[in-house]
């Protein structure tokens, strides 16, 4: 497990903007994770993650990612699927350097194909959390 000195376990949570009583489902989690990280986030929404065996629509789907994990086209369209209306996707990658790195250029050309918008990107320890949503509708009224 990896962990960010000087970053109290409180702060990731917080600055990834989590806020308390969502509905998180947690996927790809494995032995590379961030523990701290996934503590912060529980700290903050007050309960713990969902696995993927959840069923229902969620407020965010914390989506953690490697290069050779598969299409990231179609499993970000499998977890925007899951989400509530007014979700996100927090997709998490390893950092530049780290073995399964995936590259900027591969997520932000991914995300539209999957119906969704990358949104900004924010430090995590040793990953990369990436916000993606689901492009607003246009307004029916015109």
């Amino acid at each position: 497990m990896t962990s960010a000195a000087g970053c109290g376990v409180s702060d990731y949570g917080d600055r990834l903007g989590f806020t308390r009583g969502q509905l998180v489902l947690e996927i790809g989690e494995d032995d590379d994770v961030d523990d701290d990280v996934r503590s912060s986030i529980e700290q903050v929404i007050g309960r713990t993650l969902l696995d993927e065996d959840h069923e229902g629509e969620v407020d965010v789907v914390l989506f953690w990612f490697r290069l050779g994990d598969g299409d990231l086209a179609d499993l970000l369209m499998d977890a925007l699927g899951r989400l509530a209306d007014g979700g996100r996707v927090l997709l998490l990658t390893p950092n530049p350097g780290k073995p399964g790195h995936v590259d900027t250029d591969e997520i932000v050309g991914a995300a539209p194909s999957a119906g969704g918008l990358a949104a900004g990107t924010i430090a995590a320890g040793a990953w990369t959390a990436t916000r993606l949503v689901r492009p607003m509708a246009p307004d029916a009224r015109g």
